[in-house]
């Protein structure tokens, strides 16, 4: 499916979330009565590594570079008023993209959505948060079966989802070759 035709325009996502799922929310509708055609959304650390953000290892990272969603309440405030069915969401998360997936899910459910029109992307690249960022929250294996697990599930159930995008430049910053980072 070509990223423009004359009746659909490209793809505009800007990578953004802060403070608050309501701010973060604000943000997003500003953004898009500019002309924005899609979402990208940023978390926080503390969601990132699976945290609440009452857990003492969250102290000072909560809404700090992204938003804080740790249940259902949180991603209905940050999607509130807007229509899941018809935005193409991408969300850079990796450990925890099962859980957040599932909220959004949840939510497009709570709106009504088709699932089988839901679009988007999530990150959900295991490898390379175990190797190079540390954010990952189980081993390789149980991670694997994860990732493996989102992929199949959103291939029956949401076909127009992108279930992984590889992002090896982080490999590259821990010091992987050009071979290493393709590979």
């Amino acid at each position: 499916m070509p990223l423009a035709t004359p009746d659909k325009p490209w793809l505009f996502r800007t990578y953004a979330g802060h403070s608050t799922a309501e701010a973060s929310n604000r943000l997003y509708r500003t953004n898009l009565a500019k002309g924005q055609t899609g979402l990208s959304v940023a978390f926080d650390l503390p969601t990132q590594t699976g945290y609440d953000p009452d857990h003492a290892l969250s102290r000072g990272e909560v809404g700090k570079v992204g938003v804080p969603v740790s249940h259902l309440g949180d991603m209905r405030a940050l999607f509130d008023g807007i229509p899941l069915e018809k935005m193409n969401t991408s969300m850079t998360i990796n450990a925890t993209a099962p859980w957040l997936l599932a909220l959004y899910v949840a939510a497009a459910d709570e709106q009504g959505a088709n699932r089988k029109a839901l679009q988007g992307t999530t990150q959900n690249d295991l490898i390379k948060e175990y190797l190079s960022r540390g954010t990952y929250v189980f081993a390789p294996t149980p991670s694997m079966r994860l990732t493996t697990d989102v992929i199949a599930w959103t291939y029956t159930e949401m076909p127009k989802w992108n279930p992984m995008n590889v992002c090896s430049y982080h490999l590259q910053e821990a010091g992987a070759t050009p071979v290493q980072e393709l590979a």
